[in-house]
Formats: C-alpha cells, structure tokens, sequence
C-alpha cells in the first residue's frame, strides 16, 4: 500500500473513532439514568469518564507524541472493553448494543493504520 494511502486511511479511520468516543462522552438524560441505575455506576463516574475519553481523543488525533498516543489507545480500549463487560455483567446486553463492535472495528483498523503509518515513514 502506498504510504499517501495508508496516511488518507489512518486519519480517516481514526476521526471515526473519535468521533464515536466523542458521542459517547455526553449520555443523554435516559443514558445516564442507565449508566447510574441499572449498570451501577456512581453519577460522578459519568463526568469522570468523559474528561478521560476526551483526553484519550486528544491524543489519538494530536501528531507526533507516540507514548502519549499509544497510551490513548490503551485507555480508550480499555474503556470500551469495561463498557461491553459491564453490560454482560448486568445482563443488558442486546442487539442494540452490539453496535459498540463497530467502534471496536474503527479503534482497531486506526490502531494498525497508525503503525503501518510509522512504518512507511520509517522507510
């Protein structure tokens, strides 16, 4: 793959995910009374969690400052992985929410184009 498509393709896969990141930041008042009520979550866990994730967005999109990146990556993933856990966990998990695979599928596809990124600008 040309390094110009690898470059169109990771920003284009990873403005996805932090969009969908970005969307899930600010639950509606029927997400948080979810998020509080029936998975169990305390309701200062909600704003905490959404500082985090757009910290974590900030660094996924900021050139440059590949620890920081790498550590973005890791959190946001850990943070959707707890998601689909806490869902199994209180038996809520549907067709509907099966829909976080999606974002699953863009964090991954901007992870691997991010290294294949470095990689052909390493060559």
């Amino acid at each position: 793959m040309k390094p110009k498509t690898i470059t169109i393709l990771y920003w284009i896969t990873t403005v996805l995910f932090a969009l969908a990141i970005l969307f899930t930041c600010i639950p509606s008042e029927e997400g948080y009374a979810f998020i509080t009520d029936i998975l169990g979550y305390p309701g200062y866990f909600v704003n905490y969690i959404a500082v985090f994730k757009v910290l974590g967005v900030i660094g996924i999109l900021i050139p440059g400052f590949p620890r920081v990146k790498e550590w973005a990556y890791a959190g946001l993933f850990f943070d959707m992985i707890s998601a689909v856990y806490s869902f199994y966990a209180t038996g809520t998990m549907t067709i509907e929410t099966t829909g976080m695979l999606i974002f699953f599928g863009l964090g991954i596809a901007s992870y691997v184009f991010y290294h294949k990124k470095l990689q052909a600008a390493k060559a």
